[in-house]
């Protein structure tokens, strides 16, 4: 094995550690519960002296289990502990539960009384079904957990000469190999999650012995850039000029623009952002074959030429750069990490001159962070109007409020239990000059110009407002979209208020979604404002769950309310969305939450979400978006519905 190969097997392990440690308090409380139920629950003088032994060996080991983990997360968590001893000695606490929990099913099942029978092969039935997620950070643990708990019990019913129980025993068994196989995927899955994160942590290590065979050189100090020792704007635009004149031959100009360092600059301080920008500036010279025609060009922006290059060798090299870039920085008291977007213009086929090359590539570099951060662009024709368009919007939505452009519409969220309305979500909408944008059009542009705050608190005092006037029996709530850029401004609770007060909407009827972005942004002053919102009675949900990166300690530690599974897990019910929803049904249990499904937009679908406990159901099937005055009359329709269905 080589050093590299050592190095990411040595991340990898300690961040299974850390997910195994990280999920183990909930299981092991989960287990004490789920025994001490069954234990004392049932009685029966047959088994009460076995089933009370038990449950002693077994709070003896969760104890001790638990005292492990109290010493991994006080001594060892927040040091350079070793990944592998870590998840032996975690494994080593589980399967012997898992064992415990075996041995127990199979001593119930000689007494077989129905109903404790039944009632145990449930409760370890949903232990099996957890186990795939909570141990998807050690492949055989995770599929030892779940086969072993049901299936030696269940293969004894099997051989039972009562029909009621070889069903039993078929369906357990059936269950024990549907999770063999859900556990082995699951853990697939978190292992080359695990690999792809840790590849840049290897990368840089690797990049910095470079950095140290290099020698830096000296240049003019009118033409470099004071922090960086790069050349400043001046001097390249001089050398770009020159190696136009003096050169046929094509190249690409790449404009590269750090992601999340105005979020370090800002929070931690200029000075993490200096070194931030010092470090960045190293690893892109170790890239330069000319570093006169490397650039800081200002703020965290650089430029870079690519000299004899086709299109296919720079988006390969570019992407080299974000892989080295996006590696963390070692600061004086923590570990910070910046990503990359990068924008490339070619000559002479985009464009023949300095400025134009420069605007094209910035261009570029600009269309590609809209869509996906830390990414590769290319220059295209079609920008320049993309452009204009864009450029015309964010002109036109400084005043769409004024002009009273914007407007609401209200979708229907159903209750699963008897198909009633309990909330509509607010949507915005905008027509300008007898045209829809669509949300994702401005939206993003909002956000970029900081227009969200104002447009944010316009959809908050309007949507709470409608909702005080909807006529109906039972109070219906409204689910309102916030953006995590919203929910960090100091001001967002005060503009909530107003909204309330302003609406004389109680608290316990506004619902507040926010993106799964939000894990990726300052967990400490989310929380706060979370648990303000919550004082208020304000319920908070997370939108599109399961389509970013979701971590179930974050949402646990955040106590969200609600989570919202994103409409492409519903649209692929027949394949692995099933498995995903049941899973997410699953943690919800455990973690007491409320489950919304959205994009529902067949009986189908509803009744299968309705099949697995999802609790709220949205989509097409009951109703697209309603326009403000329709909104009365479509409940009063519904109201009608119920009644004639009752009568018939």
């Amino acid at each position: 094995m080589t050093r590299s190969e050592l190095e990411l097997n040595k991340y990898m392990q300690r961040d299974a550690a850390a997910l195994l440690y990280g999920n183990a308090v909930s299981g092991i409380v989960i287990s004490l519960i789920t025994s001490s139920f069954l234990v004392f629950m049932f009685s029966n003088p047959l088994t009460d002296s076995f089933k009370h032994m038990w449950w002693w060996g077994m709070s003896i080991l969760l104890v001790l289990r638990m005292v492990d983990v109290i010493i991994w997360k006080t001594k060892l968590q927040h040091t350079d502990f070793d990944g592998e001893k870590a998840v032996k000695r975690y494994i080593t606490g589980v399967n012997p539960t898992a064992i415990m929990w075996a041995i127990y099913l199979v001593y119930i099942t000689k007494y077989n009384s129905s109903v404790e029978l039944t009632t145990t092969l449930i409760a370890i039935a949903a232990m099996a079904g957890g186990s795939a997620t909570i141990l998807a950070a050690h492949k055989y643990t995770a599929m030892f957990y779940a086969f072993i708990l049901l299936s030696p019990a269940s293969i004894g019913l099997l051989l039972s000469d009562q029909h009621a129980l070889q069903l039993l025993g078929f369906l357990g068994v059936s269950y024990s190999i549907v999770m063999l196989i859900t556990s082995k995927k699951s853990a697939d899955f978190t292992r080359n999650t695990l690999f792809l994160k840790n590849e840049n942590k290897v990368l840089v290590h690797q990049m910095e012995e470079k950095v140290e065979q290099r020698t830096r050189k000296i240049y003019e100090l009118s033409n470099l850039d004071s922090l960086t020792g790069l050349y400043n704007r001046t001097a390249f635009l001089k050398h770009l000029k020159t190696a136009l004149a003096s050169s046929n031959k094509p190249f690409a100009l790449l404009f590269i623009d750090l992601d999340g360092f105005k979020k370090i600059n800002d929070s931690i301080g200029h000075q993490a952002g200096d070194q931030i920008l010092k470090k960045s500036a190293e690893r892109l010279k170790q890239w330069s074959f000319d570093t006169k025609l490397l650039c800081r060009w200002g703020g965290d922006e650089f430029l870079m030429v690519l000299a004899d290059t086709d299109e296919v060798s720079a988006v390969g090299v570019s992407k080299q750069l974000i892989e080295v870039l996006s590696a963390p920085h070692n600061t004086e008291h923590s570990v910070l990490s910046v990503g990359a977007t990068i924008g490339i213009a070619l000559y002479p086929s985009h464009a023949k001159t300095e400025d134009r090359l420069i605007q094209s590539a910035d261009m570029a570099m600009y269309y590609q962070k809209k869509q996906a951060r830390s990414t590769v662009g290319v220059f295209s024709k079609q920008m320049d109007k993309l452009y204009s368009y864009e450029l015309r919007l964010k002109n036109e939505l400084t005043q769409s409020i004024e002009k009273e452009q914007l407007r609401l519409v209200f979708q229907p969220i159903i209750s699963s239990k008897n198909d009633e309305v309990v909330a509509f979500e607010a949507l915005l909408r905008w027509q300008l000059d007898e045209e829809n944008i669509p949300p994702d059009d401005f939206i993003s542009i909002a956000e970029q110009y900081g227009l969200i705050h104002k447009i944010g608190a316009w959809v908050l005092r309007n949507a709470c407002l409608q909702a005080s006037q909807w006529s109906s029996e039972q109070p219906l709530s409204v689910c309102v979209n916030v953006s995590v850029i919203q929910l960090q401004d100091e001001n967002f609770i005060a503009i909530v208020d107003d909204a309330l007060s302003n609406s004389s909407l109680p608290g316990d009827l506004l619902h507040i979604e926010i993106t799964e972005s939000v894990f990726a942004a300052d967990t400490s002053i989310i929380s706060n404002q979370i648990k303000r919102l919550q004082a208020r009675k304000i319920k908070v949900s997370i939108d599109d769950f399961g389509t970013g990166y979701s971590s179930l300690s974050v949402i646990q530690d955040l106590a969200i309310n609600m989570v919202k599974i994103d409409r492409s897990f519903v649209n692929k019910m027949n394949t692995n969305g099933h498995a995903i929803i049941s899973a997410v049904m699953h943690i919800a249990s455990s973690l007491d939450f409320l489950v919304i499904a959205e994009g529902v937009e067949t009986e189908a679908q509803a009744r299968e979400l309705q099949k697995l406990g999802v609790h709220f159901l949205q989509g097409y099937h009951y109703s697209k978006p309603i326009e403000i005055e329709d909104i009365d009359s479509y409940l009063t329709n519904m109201t009608l519905d119920k009644q004639y269905l009752l009568n018939k």
